[in-house]
Formats: C-alpha cells, sequence, structure tokens
C-alpha cells in the first residue's frame, strides 16, 4: 500500500505552493487508475505535508507501509522537481529521481513527471503497465486560478469560497472551453447555497450551478468532477436522488480518488434510505483518505445509527493524535457522548464546537440537540437551530409563538417539529389541510419527505397520527403500511439505534401492539435517549399508554437519568 506525502514548495517565492500542490495532486488522481491499493488521499496525504516526523509513525496513521515524497523547486521559467519512494518499515529509498525541465507546459511537465514516477511504482508495487492520464490542456494562466480556486474551496467556509468564485470565473473569461473550471465553478455555487455554507437562496443557487455544470459536460462528457458536481445538485433536490446517485457513482467510476463525490454518495444513499450503503461508501472514503474531516464524522455518527458504538469510538481514538484542537473533533467527540447518554458532557463539547465555527447549520443542530435533553429550553428557544426552537418554545407553554415560528421557517428543514407540534396541540386538523393543500397525494409527499436512513419514517408516523386524530381510517391504514414497508427494509439493513426504536415505538402504539411499543420505548430510554419529562408531549404516539404502570416506570427511568 502507497501514500504520497505533498511535495515541498522549495522555490524563492512562497507564492509558488499551488503548483508544489498541483504536482502532488495530478500524480494522486492518477494513482487510482493504476492500483487498487490503498491511496490516501488529499487531507490525509496533506496532514503530513512538510512535518520531520518518523515514516513509520506516518505509515501507520495513513495505513501504507510505502510513501511517495519530494520536491519542486520553480525558478524563473525553469522548474527542477525530485521523487522518492521509500519503505516505510526501515526508510529504504526503493527509488529516488530528479527532473529539470523548462516551463514552457506545465500539463506536459506533469504529465511526463506521473507518468515516469508511476511506471517506477508499477514496477516495484504493482503488476502490469498502464499510462497515467492525461491532463486537461488550459493556458498556465487560468489553470493557477483553477488550482488557487480549489485551494480555496478546501476550507469549505463562506468567504474562500466567494474567493474562488472570482478566481474561477476569471480562468473561465481568459479560457472559456475549459471544463474544470466549469465543473468547480457549479460546485461552488452548491456550496454557497443558504443551506450549506453561504447566503445564496438555494433555488438560485442551483440554477447557477447547473448551468456551468451542463457546460462543464458539453465540453467534457467524461469529467469525474462535473459528474460529482450533478450529483451533488440532485441529490438534495425532493424526487431528484436517484439521478444524484447515478451521477455521483459515475463520477467515482472515473476517479474513485474524488473524496467529496463520496462523501456527497453517501449522503445521498442515507437520503435514499440505504444506510447500508452508505456505511459501504464511507469506510471507502475514511480507508482512502483517514483524516477526512466530514467522512470522519459521518462515519461515526452513522457507526452509532447502525448500532456500532465500539467501532465508532475506534475511529474517533484513531484520529485523535492527528486533528487536534480540530472543531470537528469537538463536535465528533460530542457525538460519542450522546451516545452513551452522557449529555451534559456532550453538551459541553458541542458548545465548544459552535463556537469555532458559529455559522455551520449542523454544529448548531447537535448543540441544539444537547440543550433539548438537558431539558434548556430557554436556551432552546433562543438559541436552537430552525425547528428545534419551536420545540423548546412548546415545552414551555408558549404555544402561539412556538406556532407562528413553525410556520415562519416552513416545511424544508422544519417538517419533522411542525408536524409534531401540530399533533401535540391536538391540530392535527390544520397538518392533514396543509399537507393536502401542498401534495396531492400520500405518494407525492413521501417523494418529497422520504423515510431518513437514519431514524426511520418519523414525518410519515406523525402524518399517520394526524389522520388518525382526524378520523381518516384509510389515510391512517395508508401511512402505517407506508412506515412499515420503510422500517423492514432499514431493520434489514441493520439500523439500530435508540431514536430508530423510538420511530418503531411510535408505530406499534398507533397498531394497538402495546407489548411491543413499550419493549422498544424500554430499549431506546435505557439507551439513553431522554425527552421531554411527560414524554406524550414530546411523543403524542403514546398518550394511551399513560397509567399502565410498565409505561411510568420507563418514564421514570428516564427522568432519574436526567
Amino acid at each position: 500500500t502507497l501514500a504520497e506525502r505533498p511535495y515541498l514548495n522549495q522555490s524563492d517565492d512562497s507564492g509558488n505552493e499551488y503548483f508544489s500542490d498541483a504536482i502532488t495532486q495530478e500524480i494522486l488522481n492518477a494513482k487510482p487508475k493504476v492500483t487498487d491499493h490503498n491511496v490516501p488521499a488529499r487531507t490525509t496525504s496533506y496532514a503530513f505535508k512538510g512535518q520531520n516526523q518518523d515514516l513509520r509513525q506516518i505509515g501507520e496513521a495513513l495505513g501504507v507501509n510505502h510513501i511517495l515524497e519530494g520536491s519542486v523547486r520553480k525558478a524563473g521559467a525553469t522548474v527542477r522537481i525530485t521523487a522518492q519512494l521509500i519503505q516505510v518499515d526501515d526508510g529504504f529509498h526503493l527509488w529516488s529521481d530528479t527532473y529539470d525541465r523548462e516551463l514552457t507546459d506545465v500539463f506536459a511537465i506533469q504529465d511526463e513527471i506521473a507518468n515516469a514516477i508511476l511506471t517506477q511504482l508499477k514496477a516495484r508495487l504493482v503488476d502490469g503497465e498502464s499510462p497515467a492520464p492525461i491532463a486537461t490542456r488550459t493556458s498556465t494562466e487560468a489553470y493557477e486560478l483553477y488550482l488557487l480556486a480549489k485551494q480555496r474551496m478546501y476550507e469549505r467556509m463562506q468567504l474562500p469560497i466567494e474567493a474562488a468564485v472570482e478566481l474561477l470565473d476569471r480562468a473561465i473569461a481568459i479560457d472559456p472551453q475549459y471544463a474544470p473550471a466549469y465543473a468547480q465553478r457549479g460546485i461552488a455555487a452548491l456550496l454557497l447555497a443558504d443551506n450549506s455554507y453561504g447566503a445564496t437562496p438555494r433555488a438560485q443557487a442551483e440554477t447557477q450551478a447547473r448551468l456551468f455544470l451542463d457546460q462543464a459536460l458539453r465540453l467534457d462528457p467524461e469529467l469525474a468532477e462535473a459528474w460529482a458536481g450533478l450529483g451533488l445538485y440532485h441529490y438534495g433536490r425532493p424526487g431528484e436522488v436517484d439521478s444524484g446517485i447515478e451521477a455521483l457513482e459515475k463520477a467515482l467510476a472515473l476517479n474513485p480518488n474524488l473524496i467529496d463525490a463520496g462523501n456527497w454518495l453517501q449522503n445521498a444513499y442515507i437520503n435514499a434510505s440505504r444506510p447500508a450503503d452508505a456505511l459501504a461508501v464511507l469506510q471507502d472514503v475514511v480507508r482512502r483518505d483517514p483524516l477526512y474531516r466530514p467522512g470522519l464524522a459521518n462515519l461515526i455518527w452513522l457507526y452509532g445509527q447502525m448500532g456500532r458504538p465500539e467501532e465508532a469510538k475506534t475511529v474517533l481514538d484513531r484520529a485523535r493524535p492527528y486533528i487536534p484542537n480540530d472543531p470537528l473533533l469537538s463536535l465528533m467527540q460530542s457525538i460519542q457522548s450522546y451516545y452513551d447518554g452522557h449529555y451534559a458532557e456532550g453538551l459541553q463539547q458541542a458548545q465548544s464546537a459552535l463556537a469555532m465555527q458559529p455559522n455551520d447549520r449542523v454544529y448548531r443542530v447537535f448543540y441544539s440537540w444537547g440543550l433539548a435533553s438537558t431539558h434548556q429550553y430557554e436556551r432552546l428557544a433562543e438559541e436552537g437551530y430552525q425547528g428545534w426552537r419551536v420545540y423548546g418554545m412548546q415545552q414551555l407553554g408558549r404555544t402561539e409563538e412556538a406556532a407562528m415560528l413553525a410556520w415562519q421557517i416552513g416545511p424544508a428543514e422544519n417538517i419533522r417539529f411542525m408536524f409534531e407540534f401540530l399533533n401535540s396541540a391536538s391540530r392535527s386538523a390544520e397538518l392533514i389541510a396543509y399537507l393536502e393543500q401542498q401534495w396531492p397525494d400520500l405518494d407525492a409527499f413521501e417523494t418529497a419527505f422520504p423515510a431518513n436512513g437514519y431514524f426511520g419514517h418519523r414525518v410519515m408516523n406523525a402524518v399517520a397520527l394526524a389522520y388518525r386524530q382526524t378520523g381518516n381510517q384509510a389515510k391512517f391504514d395508508d401511512a402505517m403500511q407506508r412506515v412499515r414497508r420503510a422500517h423492514d427494509s432499514l431493520t434489514e439493513q441493520g439500523l439500530s439505534n435508540p431514536d430508530y426504536w423510538l420511530n418503531e415505538a411510535a408505530w406499534f402504539a398507533m397498531a394497538g401492539r402495546n407489548d411491543e411499543a413499550l419493549e422498544l420505548l424500554a430499549a431506546a430510554i435505557d439507551g439513553g435517549r431522554i425527552l421531554s419529562a411527560r414524554i406524550a408531549e414530546a411523543m403524542p404516539y403514546f398518550r394511551e399508554l399513560e397509567g399502565d404502570p410498565v409505561y411510568e416506570a420507563i418514564q421514570a427511568r428516564m427522568v432519574e437519568h436526567l
């Protein structure tokens, strides 16, 4: 197995860092076409850039036994590139070489050196022969702007991504035929949507992105990063998750080392209620790039949701020494504490993470979960994310204020909180009126809000309860059947966590199968979940169980834990 450390910039001008990074990236992109061996990608490789660290420690962290490293010195119109292949266990140099070239065609240089290095790698590590892919050509100036833009986008914050947009627009103006610039411009537009890292209204961001991505594919139908962007565009849109999956799978077939595409694909699988497939993709993402933050966080989270908390802890412990003082590390620790039922500790960690990333909605969601579980409803009503504020106001008895906020936020981010609030407030008729005004039938509604690959079909449970409370038996039966089909599939895939058990318990309670409902409710509460002090205030599915001694004992155990 093989890892590549980023090539050191030894030029007099530190501004040439992008060029040394580009050499690294070209070879990273080439290696997946050569071998199925483990090749840690950008994030993990760059974590060890320039560090004078024992190669054995690096090899252990990356899970490899060979390391490729080198340096780049650029001076005027010439460049010198060195490369060396090192055996991790003894530090032995299997091969090294130096390339002195005129800097007249950066792409020809990258292609030549990548092919030369890969020839050496294959001679020593892999059987057979295959050439490295050829880089897409453009002018040196446009390429420099493209590289700088990608460097900004890796930061995943609004201002750097906005700076990347400006750089990409300049690259496109210089070379209107350069497909990779269009692809990254489309991805940047999506990342700047108001439900991601920016403030552009989602619909506007999608319109912009589609124009750029379509142009990239017109110019180069086999451009992996353009297919990845198209998948990112589709998978979050109602009814388009299958199109997103198809595009992302194609992107990864073209270039398995597109780590972002792998992370987006697992998100798409979750949206399609395919958590087992999402887990397989995430395991591969983290195998390829062991310190890729989004992959780490999502894998830890999904291991927990699949009832495998020890594996989640192993991933967290392995990453901790290499990303100290990282906000995502604090968030991951918070998630682990929540799994263990330690909400006070988890809330402190989530608050620390949020202080470092105050504008990130994911951080605020987990902070809100901690506030809700420790019953800090005043803070939740003021500081919570979207529907969590509605829940906080509801628990404080501020019913009309909660109702106004629920309608103001709207359903896109808030449908579960909105529907559960209306059921809890005995306003199920309003829920049904809204549902039937917005969607012609439950098929259309389920397309817009399918079962969640983490928690089950919680929204459809709320719909079933609303139809039951308004006396529509046929629609109640229809909704219940949809929940059962979804839950049977998720159970078969291995989903197993307290939140899912709560939603299964709700279904059994509505089905009149009280023993099974109580068994699952007990499993969720004993697994650490904390709801409102009167459980039925948060989940009105259980109102008919109140007074049952088994139910009351479960509720008492939850309050004691709180």
